[in-house]
């Protein structure tokens, strides 16, 4: 098993920062994708940015440019930091990540953390 623990979300005017953080423990051998995804209400949940284990990186269009993606190998943490953050950006975000052992995947989830852009 792995745990996944978000930290970082809260109340931001727009034009603000946040940073995310995601910290993974556990079984975390064969972890090779984590990811940010979010939802808001009423809407379906979507994938906002992700890093492989070799550090490629994925952004969805409406955050590129705004949102980055790191990671600490050392420390089993991903983190997003996101940047001139819009009121559409307001949503639960859910830290995931990818496990595969022996060839079948696993998919691990965080709690969630809420992050709210005012206007």
């Amino acid at each position: 098993q792995v745990q996944l623990v978000e930290s970082g979300g809260g109340l931001v005017q727009a034009g603000g920062s946040l940073r995310l953080s995601c910290a993974a423990s556990g079984s975390i051998f064969g972890i090779n994708f984590m990811g940010w995804y979010r939802q808001a209400p009423g809407k379906q949940r979507e994938l906002v940015a992700s890093i492989t284990r070799d550090g490629i990186t994925n952004y969805a269009e409406s955050v590129k440019g705004r949102f980055t993606i790191s990671r600490d190998s050392a420390n089993n943490t991903v983190s997003l930091r996101m940047n001139s953050l819009k009121p559409d950006d307001t949503a639960v975000y859910h830290c995931y990540a990818k496990r595969v052992v022996h060839g079948s995947p696993y998919d691990y989830w965080g709690q969630g953390t809420q992050v709210t852009v005012s206007s």
